[in-house]
């Protein structure tokens, strides 16, 4: 399921997986939010909560897009995180992996944008 990410003139594409909860996000795109950032993390609630399921993991790489479930948030890693001993990004707690963005560290140079919009591409 591929994906279009508009933040700020920063445009970028990815993919969803096929795991239910990728495809429950999906169904609701498109996505306008405002973000947040936590080191190289953005994250920005959704109108969706899924729970853990078996792509829960606090080991990601740089261009995951993570579900967070105890903020009911998408979260694109494209860093180190504040918990990070090294270069790799890590969540603050466990997340449903649900897709991959291409070229997220491009994501580095775009600290002073607020909103996000995710939408099938």
């Amino acid at each position: 399921m591929k994906v279009k990410v508009t933040f700020g003139d920063l445009i970028l594409y990815g993919d969803f997986f096929d795991t239910p909860c990728a495809q429950a996000i999906y169904k609701i795109l498109p996505i306008e939010a405002e973000v947040a950032f936590w080191g190289d993390e953005i994250y920005f609630p959704i109108d969706l909560y899924w729970p853990l399921d078996h792509t829960a993991t606090n080991k990601v790489r740089v261009g995951d897009i993570g579900y967070w479930p105890p903020g009911r948030a998408l979260a694109i890693f494209f860093g180190p995180t504040p918990l990070s001993t090294g270069e790799e990004p890590v969540p603050a707690s466990e997340v449903n992996l649900v897709g991959r963005l291409e070229g997220a560290q491009a994501l580095k140079g775009q600290r002073g944008q607020k909103r996000i919009r995710i939408e099938p591409a």
